[in-house]
């Protein structure tokens, strides 16, 4: 005779299928009372299929269906449908491990983690896609791995809204809210939100690079940076944006990228509050508040604070210009060399002085030529009253008096009291000369050298003689010859102690006693 259960507590219904056990099916509406004999003396239950030998198993089991959960745990009242599984979570509390591997000595707190981990040693992968076929040792990776064929991220941040396709993922993104960073380097002491970041950080202080390139045998360290580097070989950009569909090669660039479209500037610099919508952005300008400079040339030791300017750097030793003229042919080993050089075919200047009509390409420049219209000089140097125009020259100006030279070269550490001296000063080293004659393509490291030369081919001679009334077209040529009225022979030969008025007959002459041709 069947018996209603619905209304019993759960001890009761336990009793009702115990006594019941050669009955199918137990009371109405319950669906949970489903156990049969077997021909072994085990039991079968009707609601999993699960076979069961012995009546105390079974009685457990049960109370899985029934959600029934009895054990709880005394310090974070997570409660168990099974005894031995609150046992288990007990050692999570503890940091008890008392399955121990065989072949490594790894500990776990479960037997079943043991038994998953030693298909690491054995390579077995019973668990596979049925999309790709890819082979995994748990099955919890295999269930992970389909979502990357689904694109499903069941796990969302309740802070941000990001999503992820697994839950430890989460938990590490979690991390990056609280500033967390659980993960200590026993070497440096630096700390890590998340262990595959301290394991990566290890391969730094043991400069170990286990990643080859198949197709140039560079090494890197990590191994999401080689499949990054792969798509320098195959030119592969499988992430676009949605808004003007440019592509990326990483997802990290495109995220950056949609702050573009948002006018988004989350990184904040701490010294002057100037917003940028990229962190490696924000790290770059830190570096002008300390002048840091950790990029160095190999050939001539000069500092960069951006590596985009030290590979620039690189093609002036190279000799490399790899950027053309497409009217002249003209080559240019910069990209900022090669805009200017543009101008003068495309005689673009936007720029129009309403005073003497003439016109300008940049902005900066016409500011500065409409000053010498006005004679605005609005700045006035507090210690002899001279007066400028811009800020920045004053400030320069200032360092005259105080002999300060804050610009040092980093190959010969000589000292400048201005930027622009110094970077004159680095072409020295390097030979370069970005100034170049549309006429002749002779080349000049200094624009005021330029500027005097173009007046070699136009033939003017601007610069004449008080004296004699002889023209010159550059004003070191009149100096020159000036001294030859007023008889000053200021340049003497410490070798025969024979003088002269300028110090470009001298050097000639020094030739004369080293035997050296011009």
């Amino acid at each position: 005779m069947h018996t209603n259960v619905d209304g019993d507590s759960i001890e009761a219904k336990k009793r009702y299928f115990v006594s019941n056990l050669s009955v199918k099916t137990f009371g109405t509406n319950t669906n949970l009372q489903v156990l049969t004999h077997t021909d072994n003396k085990s039991f079968k239950c009707h609601v999993c299929s699960k076979v069961i030998s012995q009546i105390g198993d079974w009685n457990r089991h049960i109370g899985i269906h029934m959600n029934e959960k009895p054990y709880s745990c005394d310090v974070c009242n997570k409660v168990y449908s099974q005894k031995t599984h609150l046992k288990e979570h007990y050692r999570t509390h503890t940091n008890e491990k008392p399955y121990s591997c065989e072949v490594c000595n790894k500990k776990f707190f479960r037997k079943a983690y043991l038994n998953e981990h030693y298909r690491t040693h054995t390579n077995e992968k019973p668990y596979s896609c049925e999309v790709c076929n890819r082979g995994f040792s748990h099955k919890s990776h295999l269930n992970a791995h389909y979502r990357t064929h689904t694109k499903e991220k069941p796990y969302s941040c309740e802070v941000c809204n990001k999503k992820y396709s697994r839950r430890t993922h989460l938990n590490e993104h979690y991390l990056t809210h609280s500033n967390e960073k659980p993960y200590l380097c026993e070497v440096c002491n630096k700390r890590f939100s998340q262990k595959k970041n301290l394991n990566v950080h290890y391969q730094l202080h043991s400069k170990e690079k286990p990643y080859t390139c198949d197709l140039c045998s560079r090494d890197f360290s990590r191994k999401s940076n080689l499949n990054r580097h792969y798509r320098t070989h195959s030119n592969e950009k499988p992430y676009f944006c949605e808004v003007c569909y440019k592509s990326f090669s990483q997802e990290s660039y495109l995220n950056e990228h949609y702050l573009v479209h948002k006018n988004k500037k989350p990184y904040l610099c701490e010294v002057c509050n100037k917003g940028f919508s990229k962190r490696g952005n924000l790290n770059e300008h830190y570096r002008t508040h300390t002048n840091e400079k950790p990029y160095s040339c190999d050939i001539c030791n000069r500092r960069f604070s951006r590596k985009g300017n030290l590979n620039e750097h690189y093609k002036i030793h190279a000799n490399e210009k790899s950027y053309s003229c497409d009217i002249c042919g003209k080559t240019f080993s910069l990209r900022r060399y090669f805009v200017s050089h543009n101008l003068v075919h495309t005689d673009e200047k936007t720029y129009l002085c309403d005073l003497c009509g003439k016109a300008f390409s940049g902005k900066s420049n016409f500011n500065r030529h409409y000053r010498n219209h006005t004679k605005e000089k609005t700045l006035s140097c507090e210690i002899c009253n001279k007066r400028f125009s811009q800020k920045s020259h004053l400030n320069e100006h200032y360092l005259a008096h105080t002999n300060e030279k804050p610009y040092s070269c980093d190959v010969c550490n000589k000292e400048f009291s201005k930027k622009g001296n110094l970077n004159e000063h680095y072409r020295t080293h390097t030979n370069e000369k970005p100034y170049s004659c549309d006429v002749c393509s002779k080349g000049f490291s200094r624009k005021s050298n330029l500027n005097e030369h173009f007046q070699i081919h136009t033939n003017k001679k601007s610069f004449s003689c008080d004296v004699c009334g002889k023209t010159f077209a550059l004003k070191r040529y009149l100096i020159n010859h000036n001294l030859i009225h007023i008889d000053g022979k200021k340049c003497t030969c410490d070798l025969c102690e024979k003088a002269f008025a300028s110090k470009r007959n001298l050097n000639i002459h020094y030739r004369m006693h080293s035997r050296e041709k011009p």
